[in-house]
């Protein structure tokens, strides 16, 4: 008999096979962003929630997974609660046999919200959702997911990246910076200044900003990207 558990390690597995969060899976396959996501996964009062036959079958038609893929990411190690431990290879020293734990994921296009995040620069609020990634140094580390096409080629709809507020920054690293006056950027440091940081646009790496530090609320590097 499928468990609770089982079919949702599986839908893990699928999104992470294809490079992607579970909101960038539902997204994929026309479905509401929040349909995989954690907080969908059990009732208000704590009763299991299952995914529908529909949502499962649009995320295999959008992988271009058949059936047997999908009973063949069923089986195998994982959480006890339905949410796996992620299976896709990372980039560099990162391995299948690292230590993994959930951190903070939100999608980009909200992380611009007064409330998102707090005085000091890190997650805040009720908007936020997990995803399970390999241990990282920085504890505060959190993930955002890329939505629209700003950013584009460098990070795509429904790419992530994970953000470590500790990491030293330097010239040439790819950051979020938090202005001020609200505003979110994601962007290249080309230069810092005692009274200025330089930040180059991603998607259109001609387009430069001067942005003075007296306006910068936090500045944070990513340090990965499921590309």
């Amino acid at each position: 008999m499928l468990t609770h558990g089982q079919i949702w390690r599986a839908v893990d597995r699928l999104a992470e096979r294809h490079g992607l969060s579970t909101s960038g899976l539902a997204k994929r396959a026309g479905l509401d962003p929040t349909t995989f996501n954690r907080s969908k996964r059990v009732t208000g009062d704590g009763r299991p929630r299952w995914p529908s036959t529909e949502s499962i079958a649009k995320a295999l038609s959008a992988t271009g997974a058949g059936v047997e893929d999908f009973v063949a990411l069923l089986d195998g190690p994982g959480s006890a609660d339905g949410f796996s431990e992620r299976a896709t290879p990372m980039v560099g020293a990162l391995e299948e046999a690292d230590v993994r734990r959930a951190i903070p994921l939100l999608e980009l296009s909200q992380a611009g919200a007064a409330d998102a995040f707090d005085g000091s620069g890190l997650p805040a609020g009720a908007a936020w959702d997990d995803v399970v990634f390999p241990e990282v140094e920085d504890v505060h580390a959190y993930a955002l997911e890329i939505s629209g096409a700003a950013l584009a080629p460098v990070y795509r709809d429904g790419d992530v990246v994970v953000v470590s507020p500790a990491a030293s920054v330097r010239r040439g690293d790819r950051v979020v910076v938090k202005a001020r006056d609200g505003a979110l950027l994601v962007r290249e440091l080309t230069r810092r200044t005692a009274r200025q940081l330089e930040l180059r646009a991603l998607g259109a790496p001609h387009e430069t900003l001067q942005l003075p530090l007296k306006e910068v609320a936090f500045i944070a590097r990513i340090v990965w990207a499921s590309q």
